[in-house]
């Protein structure tokens, strides 16, 4: 429906972000306790330095940067890596607040603390040796205008030197609050009127992602699909859009509730990376609009449909994706191998077959 004008107006965005030039003089370290006796001794400090000449300011929720419970490390043992059990989030990039933001001052450094005991499941590898190695990757901003969405450009640091820390005794499952495993696949909500939101944005999200599977399958050399996913083989990108399409798992919620405190007026909605984790909406997004609006009254720059953020979310439980960048014109900055796996990518080229 309307499909060409959608492309048109993806045309036009496109053309809208100059390629910016990445930043340089970054560069990141951790450090870690060098014994602990339980998980809960697990703190683990991330400092990011910029021995550049200009100030760097990034967009912190999901990197080293972040104080909130996102993805900010990798954690191995003996080559295999502790699955994640903190949270993934979906952003209101219009509403960004100064805490939203770090700014890295020129020959300055930042420093941030991380309790990592309840984001990573240490209890499946058992104790002992731990390698943490800091996310490579930061959203930097190119420039920024209160009320709208900030230019950004994705940085990867050159290098990204671990921490290592031996756990000797209790490395037993820690868990978020309200990150349990729900009981039951419905909407847990006790508001009918958000309850009733939350369904349609089950709904259309899966209409969405069923479609540009669909698109995807039809148009695989567009060069749309290239801009967003490069090389990456269309019939894996489809598969990732069909299995939000197709999920159906009989133990996950939907819910109103903010049990990790992290609704701050930019959060749309979270997950917990573990399986058949619910999905919790804030209070923005039920500022959202149908998806029917794509064809009258929103743009695809607006970023508030309500069906593509449950579908932003979904992806991080069935296609086990992250929060690499945002935007639409950061997403298409990224390499292939990252857009594959960045949740934003799917907000974004899921209006395709509009």
């Amino acid at each position: 429906m309307f499909h060409k004008a959608a492309l048109t107006v993806f045309a036009l965005v496109a053309a809208a972000f100059a390629a910016p030039s990445s930043p340089g003089g970054l560069s990141v370290k951790v450090s870690a306790p060098g014994s602990v006796t339980s998980v809960d001794g697990l703190k683990i400090v991330a400092s990011v330095t910029n021995s550049g000449t200009e100030d760097v300011t990034v967009v912190n929720y999901g990197t080293v940067l972040d104080t909130r419970p996102t993805k900010s490390f990798t954690v191995t043992s003996n080559g295999k890596v502790a699955g994640f059990t903190g949270i993934k989030v979906s952003l209101n990039m219009n509403t960004l607040s100064e805490s939203a933001y770090t700014t890295i001052k020129a020959g300055e450094t930042v420093t941030v603390e991380h309790d990592i005991s309840n984001l990573y499941d240490f209890e499946s590898l058992g104790a002992g040796n731990f390698e943490i190695a800091p996310n490579a990757k930061l959203p930097v901003v190119v420039s920024k205008v209160a009320g709208s969405s900030p230019e950004l450009t994705p940085f990867v640091f050159e290098s990204t030197p671990t921490a290592s820390v031996k756990v000797t005794g209790d490395v037993a499952r820690r868990s978020l609050p309200g990150g349990e495993k729900a009981k039951r696949a419905t909407v847990s909500c006790s508001n009918s009127s958000q309850a009733s939101f939350i369904s349609a944005s089950q709904t259309e999200g899966k209409a969405l992602a069923s479609g540009a599977a669909s698109y995807i399958t039809a148009n695989s050399t567009s060069s749309l699909f290239t801009a967003y996913y490069k090389t990456n083989s269309p019939s894996t990108v489809a598969s990732y859009f069909s299995a939000v399409a197709n999920e159906n798992s009989s133990s996950r919620t939907l819910s109103c509730s903010d049990p990790y405190g992290v609704c701050d007026g930019v959060c749309i909605a979270t997950i917990c990376s573990i399986t058949d984790a619910p999905l919790h909406s804030c209070s923005i997004f039920y500022n959202e609009v149908a998806s029917s609006s794509l064809c009258s009254g929103t743009t695809v720059a607006s970023r508030n449909i309500r069906g593509g953020t449950t579908l932003h979310e979904l992806t991080h439980a069935v296609d086990n994706t992250d929060d690499v960048t945002y935007g639409c014109s950061a997403d298409q900055a990224l390499s292939a191998s990252n857009q594959l796996i960045n949740a934003d990518n799917y907000n974004c080229e899921l209006f395709f077959p509009f």
